[in-house]
């Protein structure tokens, strides 16, 4: 047996890395995958000192989605099997995507099917130029789960994302970053310079700002203008009365850095 599915180290200064951890079988989405995911995410919630979250995966591949050979053997109890894991699965990934904390992605080599739709949920994806990215869902017979059909919407447009999943497409770094899929392509041996520096940008940023702003745009698409146009102008009062609004403020006004707490 491998190591853990997940590993999870969380520093002084807030930053919690999560790493896929199972290179051998291209971090699949297995039983210990989905149990391990949950437990991260729920336990990430208990930390208040919290900033920013590094998610990546150790060898060629991010992750191969599902695992296939993990089914096959109980192909005659499929659905059993799909609500097992799901039940673990989808709770981890709506606790991952909740958090009120940036979360940056770097993904190498394939990311395919619920790779994706992880990859898709979180705020910044940097990939490098070999990457690719794939959906095979409907060429096994399945829809689509792990979130899919609203993380590759908000991120491709309704359309482009129904087509990259009812065709079982393959993109490569150039056609994922076009649609949006991801936001910067770098050379390999660039990759976690690039996502730690913006993990660290991140971490010294005004957290409590940065929550708030995830929260408003994942629900703009289904708020109306009326009731958006008041949730923004409410937070942000209660979001002015706290310290780093009055230090953006100062630090502005007196032409220096601003020096957040995440407060």
């Amino acid at each position: 047996m491998s190591g853990p599915a997940i590993l999870l180290d969380i520093s002084d200064a807030g930053v919690a890395t999560v790493t896929l951890n199972r290179p051998e079988r291209g971090n699949p989405f297995d039983a210990d995958f989905c149990s391990a995911f949950k437990q991260v995410f729920l336990q990430l919630w208990e930390q208040p000192q919290l900033r920013v979250v590094h998610l990546k995966a150790v060898g060629e591949n991010f992750s191969l989605g599902g695992d296939l050979k993990y089914f096959y053997p109980r192909r005659d109890e499929l659905s059993k099997l799909v609500r097992e894991l799901t039940s673990d699965l989808h709770m981890g990934l709506s606790r991952c995507w909740s958090l009120p904390v940036p979360i940056v992605a770097q993904v190498q080599g394939f990311t395919m099917g619920g790779g994706v739709a992880l990859m898709a949920g979180c705020d910044v994806v940097i990939a490098t130029h070999q990457s690719k990215f794939g959906s095979a869902f409907a060429q096994l017979g399945f829809s689509c789960d792990s979130g899919t059909s609203i993380t590759l919407t908000h991120r491709m447009g309704a359309a482009r994302a129904k087509r990259f999943v009812l065709l079982s497409q393959v993109l490569n770094a150039d056609e994922a970053l076009g649609f949006g899929l991801i936001d910067e392509v770098v050379d390999a041996d660039k990759l976690e310079s690039t996502a730690l520096a913006l993990v660290n940008k991140l971490a010294s940023g005004p957290t409590r700002a940065f929550g708030e702003i995830k929260r408003l745009f994942g629900q703009a698409s289904a708020a109306s203008l009326q009731s958006q146009l008041e949730d923004e102008a409410l937070t942000l009062a209660r979001l002015a009365g706290g310290a780093d609004a009055k230090e953006g403020v100062a630090a502005f006004s007196e032409r220096r850095k601003p020096r957040f707490q995440g407060d």
